[in-house]
């Protein structure tokens, strides 16, 4: 009883406030679609505050309505919201896609009671017994621990694979 509360509660924490996201992608409004500087500072602003795939699609009909078609930079903008709600679940707080590399850095604060959760966990326990397979390596570097993934080379691809990592941990037992 006691390890399925700490589960629900840990469930509920948030431990990453928010995710940088380092990337060669190009992610963003273009001044060409919205030409309006205010406009768009208030669109990244109410982008920012958007936490579902619904808000995504409102969003994204709301600026088809306004301004024509989504521009591609406009839909990655949008992966690397999704991107960022994921990574944020698995106790990422940085993320860089550079060079079809994936690097995520785990939970800054060495302190946290992330690295004593079901999550931290289960994901040692993947990475340890997948890694290989998944074509994932754990490295520490000199403050942080991080995954590296390579071959991933558009966010989706490492949204995709964030998530399968997620349905893993979320069906792999917790060690004790």
């Amino acid at each position: 009883f006691k390890d399925l509360f700490r589960e629900q509660m840990e469930r509920e924490r948030k431990f990453v406030q928010d995710v940088q996201i380092d990337t060669d992608v190009e992610m963003l409004i273009p001044d060409e679609y919205v030409s309006n500087i205010d406009e768009r500072l208030r669109l990244y602003t109410e982008l920012d505050n958007i936490e579902t795939e619904e808000g995504i699609q409102k969003f994204s009909e709301s600026l088809k309505d306004r301004f024509g078609p989504i521009p591609a930079v406009v839909e990655e903008l949008f992966e690397g919201l999704r991107l960022r709600w994921v990574a944020k679940s698995l106790g990422f707080d940085r993320l860089i896609l550079r060079n079809n590399v994936l690097r995520c850095y785990f939970h800054k604060n060495a302190q946290s009671a992330y690295y004593e959760s079901a999550i931290f966990d289960r994901l040692m326990k993947i990475l340890g017994t997948q890694g290989r397979t998944l074509g994932v390596q754990l490295k520490q570097s000199a403050a942080r621990l991080l995954m590296i993934r390579e071959k991933t080379g558009s966010m989706r691809k490492a949204r995709e694979f964030l998530i399968s990592l997620q349905t893993l941990a979320e069906t792999t037992p917790a060690q004790n």
